[in-house]
């Protein structure tokens, strides 16, 4: 075996220590999931990246099958096959309705129909190595585009000068899990192996030093945006206390009186106190209202 002969000592070292860095990288959103276990619901989390890590690991697993002596190919992918559908399992377990049936459309039309597809053409119209060499190009494709999505968090981060969304740790280990499996992949004289890692590594690298540029910057918030780009009321956070002051039994009541309606930036006890003040025979009734919502509470 390629990755496994003694002959080519480099290509096991650099294949094992892929494995350990890609196999940290799966684990890497448990938090995220724990959360979700934690709370009993997905929070608008996206089911999107395990479906598609899931359709990536199924395509890197036929390849190496394939093209046989590739064990370290096959043991990180089976792993991440495994850890994704535990991630994907959870996903419809605490999803609402919704959410759920877009993650079934998305696994029918991808790791279903478009797997399977490659799956019929690559074994029914290709033999030998034009076989590999067909599965080997669809896996460079599939994974250049895997790599290329991150463009939409670089633009994010250039944006808005924040790098919440882009977690130092994550651009590293990917970086590394590039570096590693390009290694392996020009030891064994793999180039579909290879090709994409150059793309990863760039890309990479471009996300850590835009992150070392960003870190310490003054978030860009948008004129009636948030940092995250939606849009947001021009007093996002700001309660509106309305004092309604009822008349009391004891006098006679005015159908034509008008209360005044005061909006006021003091505290809710000094508003009190200030219409208590103004309308000693009065009861005061304070009334809370939220621009976040239509709903009124009176205290």
């Amino acid at each position: 075996m390629a990755g496994l002969s003694l002959q080519h000592p480099w290509a096991f070292a650099f294949g094992l220590l892929g494995n350990i860095i890609s196999f940290m990288t799966f684990l890497a959103p448990i938090p995220t999931f724990y959360r979700i276990y934690k709370s009993k619901s997905t929070e608008g989390f996206q089911s999107v990246p395990y479906v598609v890590a899931l359709f990536s690991a199924m395509l890197w697993i036929f390849y190496a099958l394939i093209k046989s002596n590739e064990l370290l190919l096959i043991t990180i992918n089976a792993a991440g096959i495994v850890i994704e559908s535990i991630y994907i399992v959870m996903y419809f377990v605490y999803a609402d309705k919704k959410a759920k049936w877009f993650t079934a459309k998305i696994m029918l039309g991808l790791n279903v129909g478009f797997f399977g597809a490659i799956l019929l053409v690559t074994l029914l119209l290709f033999k030998g190595d034009k076989r590999i060499v067909t599965l080997g190009w669809i896996c460079v494709g599939f994974s250049v585009s895997v790599f290329v999505a991150p463009l939409s968090i670089i633009k994010r981060v250039i944006q808005t000068r924040s790098v919440e969304y882009m977690p130092f740790s994550l651009s590293l280990s990917l970086t590394l899990s590039a570096v590693v499996w390009f290694l392996y992949g020009l030891l064994i004289k793999d180039k579909y192996v290879a090709l994409p890692n150059v793309i990863g590594f760039t890309f990479g690298v471009v996300q850590m030093v835009l992150y070392v540029v960003y870190m310490n910057k003054t978030p860009v918030v948008a004129e009636g945006k948030d940092a995250g780009g939606k849009l947001v009321t021009a007093a996002a956070d700001e309660h509106v206390l309305v004092n309604i002051a009822k008349l009391s039994p004891a006098l006679p009541e005015k159908s034509s009186e008008v209360h005044p309606v005061f909006e006021m930036g003091a505290p809710r006890r000094c508003a009190t106190e200030a219409a208590r003040a103004a309308a000693p025979n009065r009861d005061v009734v304070d009334v809370f209202v939220s621009r976040h919502s239509p709903a009124v509470g009176v205290a």
